[in-house]
């Protein structure tokens, strides 16, 4: 879920340079507004904490963050 939020915010701010209180809100559930529901996360401490345990990401999440323009210093 994080991931799609990260995706969202870059998507709409074009970096990944999250203020660590920001709460990004997203939908999740069903597609074309059926059944879906608004969940805010705290992505800005989310990213940060990714930062901090870069070394001990898998390479897949390592990838998939670096995919959607992660900044890892």
């Amino acid at each position: 879920m994080h991931l799609a939020a990260a995706q969202q915010f870059y998507e709409r701010e074009g970096h990944l340079r999250v203020p660590r209180k920001h709460i990004e809100t997203i939908l999740v559930g069903a597609a074309h507004g059926e059944g879906q529901e608004q969940r805010d996360l705290r992505l800005g401490a989310w990213i940060s904490n990714q930062r901090s345990w870069a070394t001990t990401l898998t390479p897949q999440r390592v990838e998939r963050l670096s995919a959607i323009g992660m900044r890892w210093t």
